[in-house]
């Protein structure tokens, strides 16, 4: 786990957002980045703690499971995600 060592990408590769319920603090988005972006094929992992959303950056080509992502969010927290529409 890489807690709080955050590195910013500009890159522009494949993303998926999700939606995420129960996050109150800066700290919340800091905690779900980093349990996203220590599955294998994410890139980076961006939390708008405000807007409710986590924007994933995925690396080329990888094939990387939806749930896989949502169980991860779950992990970080008290936090319920669910795919953006």
């Amino acid at each position: 786990m890489k807690l709080f060592s955050r590195t910013k990408h500009t890159d522009t590769g494949p993303q998926l957002v999700l939606l995420v319920e129960g996050m109150h603090c800066t700290s919340c988005g800091l905690l779900i980045d980093d349990e996203l972006e220590d599955i294998p094929g994410v890139r980076s992992s961006t939390t708008d703690v405000k807007a409710g959303r986590t924007t994933i950056r995925l690396e080329e080509g990888a094939d990387v499971d939806t749930a896989a992502l949502v169980a991860a969010v779950q992990q970080a927290g008290d936090y319920r995600a669910r795919p953006a529409d």
